[in-house]
């Protein structure tokens, strides 16, 4: 067998494989003994039934076609093997030439990966947002702490800013008429938060329990999102809201920690942590920004077609499965369907593009996976879709998924290095090292540091 490749553009190619007859004989042979199995012939045995004997009860062709069948899959991976191809989908096959007893000729046109001119990686700068954490931002997960273990009190007085209430709420349509899917009774309430709808803050105000009060508001979701309407709502119960005082008392209740400051530096750590690992995320994506922008990759229409609509029947799965319509969820984004296959392409197309860089460097850089890596990985995917990890292993395996996990963690590890060799500083000025920081936000030692590079 031989075979030749044509490029019939960036991203497609034409395999031309020939093989000599008597290379397919074989193929044959099998092909009669297949067939000879199957059917019964009088005075023969099962898998016994001459040639001559098949080619008379079935005819010749039947045995061609299960013998070209049986090999064209090995003839088409020889040949992409032999050309080293990356094939993207599945060939287009054609039997060019094929007659009994002389030389084949198959044809297969596919997709494969392009060939992509990287830019300079190690010119890539970026600039991510500062980790320094502020008097107020430790003030204010002190005050959500508070909050955590705060007490309610029943008050004989009208609801004021900051207070807990129970209300009922019921909506007209400004005609009058109620609409029976806008009522809700026994709904706890924080008066100031601002957090259901226009004008209740400043309805419930002033009222006391069994007090009630109607207001002018739009309607925010459902059917009717943007409805004007009216709004009845009555308070119920008037709870004052009882923060404890912050003082060691409360620290040693809320905490592992017996002094304030303690407390305030746990909290600072944990902040700063936490801002590390957003300027870790930021730089990932303002890098691999850089790089999409840099490189002029061509990409098959094939793909991006089937992955367009693959994500489309999930979105929409998604949504229905969420009880809401594909229209409301435009409503929602403020999307027009025009809209939303635009940014859905593109979503696309800068996926497939990030997926071919990554890899390429995967390849060029030879990274490797280490033996936890890839069940870490699983482990993470099982505990973001909340399920069973068992069960999620299971299903890996029962639908072979394996690749696709450890293209995921190749193409992590990938983009991570691209990262650590960019130059990265915050809006201050200030290097960012990354090759410095851990999992949970921390940064390794010095030794750390030089254990790993040893």
């Amino acid at each position: 067998m031989k075979s030749t490749t044509e490029n019939l553009s960036p991203t497609r190619v034409k395999l031309t494989i020939e093989v000599p007859f008597e290379e397919f004989k074989p193929a044959l042979d099998k092909a009669y003994k297949t067939i000879g199995s199957q059917i019964q012939v009088p005075g023969f045995r099962r898998g016994k039934v001459p040639a001559a004997v098949v080619d008379q009860r079935v005819g010749r062709g039947v045995v061609l076609d299960e013998a070209i069948n049986s090999v064209l899959p090995d003839w088409y991976r020889e040949a992409v093997t032999s050309a080293e191809l990356q094939p993207l989908g599945q060939p287009d096959i054609d039997l060019a030439k094929f007659a009994d007893g002389e030389d084949i000729v198959v044809t297969a046109e596919v997709d494969v990966r392009p060939e992509i001119t990287l830019p300079d990686l190690g010119s890539i700068a970026v600039e991510v947002d500062e980790a320094s954490v502020s008097d107020d931002d430790v003030a204010e997960q002190l005050e959500a702490l508070r909050e955590r273990f705060a007490a309610f009190t029943n008050v004989e007085r009208a609801a004021e800013s900051g207070d807990q209430i129970t209300i009922d709420l019921a909506a007209a349509h400004k005609d009058g008429t109620a609409i029976d899917d806008a009522t809700a009774q026994g709904l706890p309430y924080r008066v100031g938060g601002d957090e259901m709808l226009d004008g209740l803050d400043e309805a419930v105000t002033g009222l006391a329990a069994g007090e009630e009060a109607t207001f002018a508001t739009t309607l925010v979701g459902g059917e009717l999102k943007d409805t004007d309407v009216d709004v009845t709502v009555k308070v119920t119960e008037v709870k004052q809201t009882e923060l404890p005082e912050l003082d060691e008392e409360f620290v040693q209740m809320a905490s592992e920690f017996d002094t304030l400051d303690e407390l305030k530096d746990d909290l600072r750590e944990r902040l700063t942590r936490g801002k590390r690992l957003e300027q870790a995320a930021q730089a990932r994506d303002l890098v691999l920004d850089e790089i999409l922008a840099a490189v002029d990759a061509p990409l098959p229409e094939n793909l991006v077609t089937e992955e367009v609509n693959a994500r489309r029947e999930q979105i929409q799965t998604q949504l229905a499965q969420a009880g809401m319509t594909f229209e409301a969820y435009l409503d929602d984004e403020e999307q027009t369907v025009d809209e939303f296959e635009a940014e859905l392409e593109k979503a696309v197309r800068d996926s497939v593009v990030s997926q071919f860089v990554l890899d390429q460097i995967v390849a060029t850089e030879e990274i490797g996976l280490e033996d936890n890596e890839l069940m870490e990985h699983i482990m993470r995917r099982a505990q973001q879709s909340g399920q069973d990890p068992n069960s999620y292993v299971q299903h890996i395996m029962e639908h072979n998924h394996v690749p696709e996990m450890v293209g995921e963690v190749l193409r992590g590890k990938a983009l991570a290095s691209l990262v650590e060799g960019a130059k990265v500083t915050d809006k201050a000025g200030n290097a960012v090292d990354l090759k410095a920081l851990q999992g949970d936000g921390s940064l390794k030692s010095a030794d750390e540091d030089a254990a790993d590079e040893a």
